[in-house]
C-alpha cells in the first residue's frame, strides 16, 4: 500500500546484539528516557478518513520491551509503560470505571505456552496514570488469565481463569484418565474483590464438541492438559446474560446468569442456527454484541488453517428462524493468523482489527475499505488492539536531556511520557541562587512538540535548563526539573 509514513528523527531504530550474537528486535531510543524501548511502528497506510484517536497495543513475544503502549496515528508512541522481567501485558484498552475513563490491561507470566495461558493479575489506572485498582481472580492473588478483562456500569469484572483437572476423554477415544483444561470465567466486584459469578466448561459443555485432536498436527504434546474449550472472551448481554467465545469449539454460545445453562450455541459441532454462506468461523476470538443486535466475531481461521484469510465479521441471528446471516466481512490479502486477535466496532462505524499472531493493525470504513494499516516487528504480536479518543496529563513530570552545541546554542530533548495534549515547549534558562532556588526565564519562543521526543534548540549562555509542555492554547501543562548543560548528556 501507498503512503509508508517515516518516523520522526527524535526517535532512532537500534538493532541490540543478544546472547551468541543473535539479534534482537528492533527499538526505539530516547535520549530524554533512556528507560523506555518501545517498538518501531511503521504505518503503511493513513488517511484523513480514520477515525480519530489513539492506537493501544500490548507489544510482547519477542518484543525486548513487553507493556501497554499507546500511539498515535503516524506510529509515534504517546505512552509505553514496560513491565518487568519476564511478564506480559494483554487487553489493553480504555474503559470506564466509576464514571471515569481509566486503562486496563492483564499483566503476568505466560503459564503455558502450549496452552497460550497465564496467571496474573488485572490493573485499572486513571488519566494521570496512577493505579486505581487491582483486582484478582476468585482462585487467589494472580490466577486470572490473560483472555479477558472487561468493565461492566455495575463496577464488576469480567474475568477468565483456567484450571487444570483429572477427566476422563473416553468419549473421543482417550484414556479414562486424563489432564484437562477447565475453562473457567467470574464476574467479581472491584472494590471488594467478591466473585459474584462463577462458571466452568467442565459441567457445560462436552468434551466431543472440540475441534482439538488427540493425535497428530493440533494435538497437545504428550503429557500436556487436553484443552478442549479455551475460552478467550466474555462480555455481559442486554438481557443480562454473557456471551463467551471458544477457540477450540469453534463456536459462541450465551450463557444463562441465573443456572449456568447453555442459552444457544452459534457455530461449532452443535450450532443451534443454521449458518448461512459465510458465517461459519474457526478457531474464533472477541464475539462482541453490538447496539443493533449484530454480533461481530475475530475469524482467525487457522492453527491449523481452516480459511486462506482472517476475518472481521459481523453476523446477523433470527432468533426465530434460527438462521446466522452474514452481514460483512473484512480482511486483508494473505494475513492468516494462527491466534488471538479482535474486532473494535468504532464510533463512525469503522471496524479497526487486530490481527493478533500477526503483529498488524488495520481499520476498514463501513464499504471494506482500508483507511488506516500499521505493522511492528515480526516477532511480536500483541493480543488485542484498539483506537481510543485517550486523555492523558502524567502526575510526573515532564523528562529532559540536554547537550552543548556550537557557540551558545544548546540542544534539549524533551518528553513527557503519556501527556496527550502537549502543542508545544518552552525552554527556560535558570540561574542557580546561593540558596539553591532556582530562577527560570523563558528562551525563545515556543517551539512545536513533534513525536514522542521533540528536539529544541536554544541560545543561552545559563548553565541550567529546563523545559515547559504547554497545551495549544499556550497553557503551562508541566514543567520539567532544571538540568546543567555539559559536553556529554544530561537528564532529568
Amino acid at each position: 500500500m501507498a503512503g509508508v509514513r517515516a518516523l520522526a528523527a527524535a526517535a532512532v531504530v537500534l538493532t541490540v546484539a543478544g546472547c551468541g550474537g543473535k539479534a534482537t528486535l528492533p527499538t526505539l531510543h530516547f535520549k530524554s528516557r533512556p528507560d523506555l524501548a518501545p517498538p518501531p511502528v511503521k504505518v503503511l497506510k493513513a488517511s484523513d478518513a480514520a477515525a480519530p484517536g489513539f492506537i493501544f497495543i500490548a507489544p510482547k513475544h519477542d518484543a525486548p520491551a513487553k507493556g501497554p503502549e499507546i500511539l498515535d496515528s503516524s506510529g509515534q508512541p504517546v505512552w509505553f509503560d514496560p513491565v518487568a522481567g519476564p511478564e506480559q501485558a494483554t487487553d489493553f484498552r480504555e474503559q470506564t470505571y466509576e464514571s471515569k475513563p481509566v486503562l486496563t490491561w492483564w499483566e503476568g507470566p505466560v503459564a503455558s505456552p502450549i496452552l497460550g495461558t497465564g496467571y496474573g493479575h488485572y490493573v485499572i489506572m486513571d488519566s494521570s496514570y496512577k493505579v486505581v485498582a487491582r483486582v484478582d481472580a476468585g482462585f487467589g492473588k494472580d490466577s486470572g488469565d490473560i483472555h479477558e478483562f472487561k468493565l461492566t456500569p455495575q463496577g464488576t469484572a469480567l474475568i477468565t481463569a483456567y484450571k487444570i483437572v483429572p477427566g476422563s476423554l473416553a468419549s473421543i477415544g482417550g484414556p479414562k484418565k486424563a489432564k484437562i483444561a477447565d475453562s473457567i470465567f467470574q464476574e467479581v466486584d472491584v472494590a471488594t474483590g467478591k466473585v459474584l459469578f462463577t462458571w466452568h466448561s467442565i459441567g457445560h459443555i462436552a468434551i466431543d464438541e472440540s475441534y482439538i485432536p488427540l493425535t497428530g498436527p493440533g494435538a497437545p504434546p504428550p503429557g500436556n492438559p487436553y484443552d478442549y474449550f479455551h475460552v478467550n472472551s466474555v462480555e455481559e448481554e442486554p438481557n443480562g446474560n454473557f456471551l463467551i467465545s471458544a477457540r477450540n469449539t469453534s463456536a459462541v454460545y450465551e450463557i444463562d446468569r441465573k443456572t449456568g445453562d447453555v442459552v444457544w450455541r452459534l457455530g461449532g459441532k452443535k450450532s443451534d442456527f443454521q449458518m448461512e454462506p459465510g458465517t461459519t468461523f474457526w478457531w474464533q476470538h472477541d464475539a462482541r454484541r453490538q447496539p443493533d443486535g449484530t454480533i461481530t466475531i475475530y475469524d482467525d481461521g487457522a492453527a491449523p488453517p481452516r480459511e486462506p484469510q482472517s476475518r472481521a465479521i459481523r453476523i446477523r441471528l433470527d432468533m426465530s428462524a434460527k438462521r446466522a446471516t452474514l452481514v460483512s466481512a473484512d480482511r486483508l490479502t494473505g494475513v492468516l493468523s494462527g491466534s488471538q486477535g479482535n474486532a473494535q466496532v468504532l464510533g463512525n462505524g469503522d471496524t479497526f482489527v487486530g490481527w493478533g499472531a500477526i503483529p498488524r493493525v488495520t481499520e476498514f470504513d463501513g464499504g471494506g475499505r482500508v483507511v488506516f494499516d500499521a505493522t511492528f516487528p515480526d516477532g511480536e504480536d500483541s493480543y488485542r488492539a484498539y483506537r481510543f479518543s485517550w486523555s492523558g496529563t502524567p502526575a510526573t513530570k515532564p523528562a529532559i536531556a540536554t547537550a552543548k552545541g556550537r557557540g551558545g546554542t544548546k540542544t534539549i530533548y524533551a518528553s513527557w511520557n503519556g501527556a496527550t495534549g502537549v502543542a508545544s515547549w518552552q525552554v527556560l534558562e535558570c540561574d542557580f541562587q546561593s540558596l539553591g532556588a532556582d530562577k527560570c526565564d523563558p528562551v525563545g519562543a515556543p517551539q512545536p512538540s513533534s513525536g514522542f521526543e521533540t528536539v529544541l534548540r536554544a541560545d543561552t549562555n545559563d548553565d541550567h535548563i529546563a523545559v515547559e509542555a504547554l497545551d495549544a492554547s499556550g497553557t503551562v501543562l508541566g514543567t520539567s526539573q532544571a538540568v546543567p548543560i555539559s559536553g556529554g548528556l544530561s537528564t532529568g
